[in-house]
């Protein structure tokens, strides 16, 4: 039945002329989505369980055993700085999705009749609601309003709009190839300019030494150990060479923050004459300007899907584009390599910065990624295992907002009543052992939360209740 609704919906646009939405873009941001949503599925907890790690000890399975719950919680966390997990694939796949559906949303709204000029002021309008949102969710519990712009919903609002300025007219009468050119010219502009600003900056040592006290005592009032207060001040000077611009903290994008966020009220307390001086984890409100390279593969993406070529060479393109990403990437950085063998580092593959090589790496992820869906819901035909994905995809603004505002509220009231389901019927070890107090309860109460969102984004779906912005 599900199904059958989803067919509905693309027969429909089909007979109205309206361009059909993509399954296998819906199943990918679905499957984005959930994972986001999860809140990493509580695997680093159990990674430092021993009613955990020791299920098989003194067995043959015990390092193996152990070595799964390393390599989940490696998976399941942002790494330091360089690097990369599944995790830190997440806001990549957020901003190059966002490219591909713009030629889709571009052709819908020219079929409807809207001029350019409007179609235009909708990408600004949503520019500027994407950013005010990204703010109010950051914003939640605390005494002032938040204003960063390092999530994933303001770093797209901040790019959107020059997005768009390289989406493909009809009316210029250009080919596919003469599209995907100007757009891959336009990112590597972008990455190559950026990486150039990057490198022709230094900071000054006594701002160097600033930042670096306040890291310290930061670290402190947060009761770190000298071990982890030693290895976060590494990363301010740890690469040195052409890569030492790309240091934590000390970079260029760093300073203009130092510059431009405190122009807004903040709730940290005065310190060193300003009230900011770092954000946590590195991250940039710059990172939009790179980041818009990632939207602009993903817009080329969306190009080629639109251009009417068969499947079969849709699919080639996007895996030999991701080959072409990896090339770039494991050119000017060896950290991107699957095996190490030499080590040099032209430019750092960042993601809490978004550094260039970064952008690239990640991009090449993003393009199988998507490649995979594309081959196994668009040609296989395999819909109905796309379908559960397909569901949170279609309202993936829904299930954002439902996960930053509701999923801590949502998993404390599942353990309530779980807890008070078991004492009617007596049970030991029912749902509410299961969600508290068993080994596994911080991956069991992050399904449970997961069901619930999936539900809500079912009940949408089947009445066809879609948020858009």
């Amino acid at each position: 039945m599900a199904v059958g609704l989803q067919n509905r919906i693309t027969e429909s646009a089909r007979a109205s002329g309206t361009p059909a939405r993509l399954m296998s873009l819906d199943a990918y941001r679905g499957f984005i989505m959930l994972a986001m949503a999860s809140s990493a599925f509580g695997f680093s907890t159990m990674a430092n369980s021993p009613a955990v790690l020791e299920q098989f000890s003194g067995t043959v399975w015990d390092s193996a055993w152990r070595g799964v719950w390393r390599w989940l919680a490696y998976e399941f966390e942002h790494v330091p700085w360089t690097g990369c997990g599944f995790w830190d694939l997440i806001q990549p796949s957020f901003m190059f999705m966002v490219g591909v559906a713009v030629p889709f949303s571009t052709a819908r709204r020219t079929q409807i009749g809207q001029s350019k000029t409007r179609q235009f002021a909708h990408v600004l309008l949503r520019s500027l609601i994407l950013v005010i949102l990204g703010i109010f969710l950051s914003s939640q519990g605390r005494a002032v309003t938040n204003f960063t712009f390092v999530n994933v919903l303001t770093q797209i609002g901040l790019g959107y709009w020059a997005l768009h300025l390289f989406r493909t007219r009809p009316e210029w009468n250009w080919s596919p190839r003469s599209w995907l050119l100007l757009q891959g010219i336009a990112a590597a502009v972008v990455l190559i300019g950026y990486g150039a600003w990057f490198q022709s900056y230094t900071i000054p040592e006594e701002e160097r030494a600033t930042v670096e006290r306040f890291v310290t005592q930061q670290m402190q009032s947060r009761g770190k150990t000298d071990a982890e207060l030693e290895r976060e001040l590494g990363l301010t000077r740890d690469f040195t060479g052409v890569a030492v611009h790309w240091n934590k903290h000390t970079n260029a994008a760093a300073a203009v923050d130092r510059w431009f966020l405190n122009r807004f009220p903040r709730q940290e307390p005065e310190w060193e004459g300003a009230r900011f001086w770092i954000n946590d984890g590195g991250y940039q409100t710059l990172n939009f300007i790179p980041s818009l390279a990632t939207m602009m593969f993903g817009l080329m993406a969306g190009t080629v899907l639109r251009a009417g070529w068969t499947m079969r060479d849709v699919l080639r393109w996007m895996i030999l584009a991701g080959a072409a990403c990896f090339l770039v990437a494991m050119a000017l950085d060896t950290s991107t390599w699957p095996i190490q063998f030499a080590s040099w580092s032209i430019c750092p593959a960042v993601k809490r910065i978004w550094s260039p090589t970064w952008a690239v790496f990640s991009s090449g992820w993003t393009f199988w990624m998507l490649a995979a869906f594309y081959w196994v819901v668009d040609i296989w035909g395999c819909r109905r295992l796309a379908w559960p994905f397909a569901v949170v995809g279609m309202n993936s603004i829904a299930m954002y907002c439902m996960s930053q505002l509701m999923g801590g509220w949502t998993r404390e009231t599942l353990k309530t009543h779980s807890a008070t389901l078991d004492s009617w019927l007596g049970l030991d070890q029912g749902l509410g052992y299961l969600l508290t107090q068993s080994a596994y309860a911080p991956l069991n109460s992050r399904l449970a939360v997961l069901c619930v969102f999936w539900l809500i984004c079912l009940w949408m779906y089947r009445r066809s209740i879609f948020i858009r912005i």
